[in-house]
């Protein structure tokens, strides 16, 4: 008889609440009506990290895909009205892409159908319990240096 697996029985968990977690956000924003699909709203939610209009090359770097991946999502969201092709200012040879007022519109639902999402999910723990995972979670996803700054001196 083999002994029980405890890290083999968090990362089945960790893998359940990450399916979970999808399947409730898939419903909210589905809810929502937007016509967006996951990996649109994956890149509506990266334009606004850049200051200015990024490239296709630069979210194509920021989302870990191949640039052609990129081409195929903004031309579902530029088809809907939710971003537009510029050209940069500098150098009308490249291509920019920039949220429309109906990109950031569709940006604020998809925010507020992620944050119900995460109430659902979040519903049964108590406020402890909430600061509690959340520690957990920024060590899990930042490291070992963020649950050094958890640490009271």
């Amino acid at each position: 008889m083999t002994a029980p697996d405890p890290d083999g029985l968090l990362a089945e968990q960790l893998l359940r609440l990450t399916r979970r977690v999808h399947r409730i956000q898939k419903r909210h924003l589905e809810h929502r009506d937007l016509g967006i699909t996951p990996a649109q709203s994956r890149l509506l939610r990266t334009l606004v990290h850049y200051a200015s209009p990024p490239r296709m090359a630069d979210l194509a770097e920021r989302l870990e895909v191949v640039p052609r991946a990129v081409t195929t999502l903004v031309d579902g969201l530029e088809a809907a009205g939710k971003v537009r092709r510029v050209p940069d200012p500098c150098n009308r040879r490249v291509i920019r892409i920039e949220l429309t007022d109906d990109g950031r519109a569709a940006l604020r639902e998809l925010h507020a159908g992620r944050r119900a999402a995460a109430e659902e999910i979040l519903a049964p723990l108590t406020d402890d319990q909430r600061t509690v995972l959340g520690g957990l979670l920024d060590t899990l996803i930042d490291g070992p240096t963020a649950e050094r700054g958890h640490r009271t001196p």
